[in-house]
């Protein structure tokens, strides 16, 4: 190996305040995508006529891209040589497209009715439904193909005793770029009594997406002796050039029982955290706010209820701009106690407190008493973002992060699958009436999640860390 290569290897610099800053810019505006997905989508496919069984089905975009698109996205970044970097090319590819899908999601109704009258065919009924379902795995699988090699990049270019507080200040971009995606339309009509549309909130995501990403791909230079790393590597053995994807994936579990810990750690932790992403803005709508389902509505009827809706969807946005303003403030603070008491003790108390609100807000939903449970929740969800991957790359071998996090991150989006299933199925079957019509529970998707998040919890408690 040639002295430039151990060199540059040996002297990854400490990266100050402002370069890790700047380092997570991308993150925040990748994060107002995601959180814009995460609120918004269910009213949307719900006008278009969408049951909670075929929501969730529509919500299997992000898991399934989620394992097939970071795996292979991550592969190929590990391989990639340009002049514009490995990492690069990626993140800012996935931002103009996903920006461009966000834009068209909400249109989605207007964009099946030009197509149909373009080609001079009848709409079909669930027109509509399906080109918003075609918007969100477009925007998911460009998510995920973005979000993949930023994570590598946390390895790439940080030194390894600043790991822990890296993937902090990630959690830290993903905080504040939630409290300002969420806090954005709620924060307009409270204070300038101006109801921001769904329309305008996607394009607001779009614009942050691509000129965040843009920024980053423009400001972050990324190590050219990571090419010179993995050419000589090359040269010296034929088996690793031949070497694949199924392979990698057997020795990722090989390097230490302690991967498998923190996959099985990861797989309970998101069936958790999804069943409160996926089905919160329904919660609120149905359960907080007592809007009946509306699947089937007239027109007539659904319009009776926009007022309420609108109200109902700003209450979901507060709630999820509490938590990551909670999660904004503490990603920071858990980075530091982590480093002083270990990764896994503090993340075993973020994942038990993040369990009782769950149980909190299952039990009792006046809108007051969720408003503080998401506050709480946003502890955990800081933990979620950072420490899982902090003691992840104690045991990621040189040249491979890249298709490592691709590894896994399938154990954050196979868990996604059963929720979208399984348990949305569990929903669509538990319906009840009330005076204005019928409804579902739920709440029940925050028990359920309750349970999986005590069991990561108890898996946490027996991982063996590093000292």
């Amino acid at each position: 190996m040639s002295s430039e290569t151990t060199e540059n290897e040996n002297v990854l610099k400490p990266f100050s305040t402002v370069q890790l800053l700047n380092f997570c810019l991308g993150f925040f505006g990748l994060q107002f995508a995601w959180q814009m997905r995460i609120i918004l989508s269910g009213p949307v496919t719900e006008e278009l006529g969408a049951s909670p069984l075929l929501f969730g089905l529509i919500w299997l975009a992000g898991p399934v891209t989620g394992m097939l698109v970071q795996p292979i996205i991550g592969e190929l970044s590990d391989k990639t040589h340009t002049i514009f970097g490995r990492r690069r090319p990626y993140l800012f590819a996935g931002a103009i497209l996903a920006s461009l899908a966000l834009w068209a999601f909400p249109n989605s109704a207007l964009i099946a009715q030009n197509i149909a009258e373009f080609l001079h065919l009848p709409l079909p009924v669930y027109g509509g439904l399906i080109i918003a379902a075609i918007m969100i795995w477009v925007i998911d699988a460009c998510v995920n193909a973005a979000q993949g090699p930023y994570r590598a990049l946390v390895p790439d270019l940080v030194p390894p005793q600043q790991h822990s507080l890296a993937n902090a200040y990630l959690s830290f971009a993903i905080g504040l770029g939630s409290v300002v995606a969420a806090g954005t339309a709620p924060f307009l009509r409270y204070v300038f009594n101006y109801q921001m549309s769904i329309n305008a909130q996607f394009v607001m995501a779009a614009l942050a997406f691509s000129l965040a990403m843009l920024w980053t791909c423009m400001t972050i230079k990324e190590h050219k002796y990571n090419k010179v790393v993995q050419s000589e590597t090359v040269n010296n053995s034929s088996a690793v050039k031949e070497e694949s994807f199924v392979q990698k994936i057997t020795d990722f579990f090989k390097s230490s029982p302690e991967v498998g810990k923190i996959c099985t750690i990861q797989l309970f932790t998101w069936i958790g955290i999804m069943s409160l992403n996926i089905f919160f803005t329904q919660y609120a709508i149905h359960t907080i706010y007592g809007v009946p389902d509306l699947t089937m509505a007239t027109e007539e009827v659904k319009n009776s209820y926009t007022a309420l809706i609108s109200k109902a969807t700003n209450f979901s946005s507060i709630c999820f701009a509490i938590q990551n303003l909670i999660c904004f403030l503490v990603s920071i603070p858990i980075g530091l106690l982590s480093t002083k008491f270990g990764n896994k003790r503090v993340h075993f108390f973020a994942l038990i407190t993040l369990a009782i609100t769950f149980v909190c807000m299952g039990i009792k939903t006046n809108p007051g008493f969720v408003l503080v449970c998401m506050a709480i929740a946003g502890i955990g969800w800081a933990s979620i973002l950072s420490l899982p991957f902090a003691m992840l790359s104690e045991f990621i071998k040189k040249g491979s992060e890249g298709s490592v996090m691709g590894i896994f991150n399938i154990f954050i989006a196979g868990p996604q699958v059963l929720v979208c299933t399984l348990l949305a199925w569990v929903i669509n079957k538990c319906s009840y009436v009330i005076p204005t019509g019928s409804n579902y529970h739920w709440e029940y998707a925050f028990f359920i999640g309750s349970v999986t998040l005590l069991i990561a919890a108890v898996i946490t408690n027996l991982i063996n860390e590093k000292k």
